[in-house]
């Protein structure tokens, strides 16, 4: 089936993002997207045993990335800044021995 979806230039440039990231071609990508928004219970399902062996998936943060997605935006940078600043201590170390 051939649909046309027109995006926000923000959701297209993810889009593409995502399937660089993948090395997919986009249109790959979306209509897996569109498959497991459709049906995410047979889009969890481990590939086939015929399959061959794919190399481990590395570790770039992008999980998390992809999970803070809905709310990014919702702080300034200012506030983000103070969030996670450091305050330094004005205590002397404890010595625990």
């Amino acid at each position: 089936m051939t649909i046309t979806v027109d995006l926000r230039p923000e959701v297209q440039a993810e889009l593409a993002r995502q399937a660089a990231a993948q090395g997919q071609p986009v249109e790959v990508v979306a209509a897996a997207l569109l498959e497991g928004a459709v049906n995410p219970i047979s889009s969890q399902q481990p590939a086939a045993a015929t399959a061959e062996p794919t190399q481990p998936e590395r570790r770039t943060g992008q999980a998390i990335i992809d999970a803070f997605a809905e709310i990014r935006g919702l702080l300034t940078d200012e506030e983000i800044d103070r969030m996670f600043t450091r305050n330094p201590s004005g205590a002397r170390p404890v010595d625990l021995s």
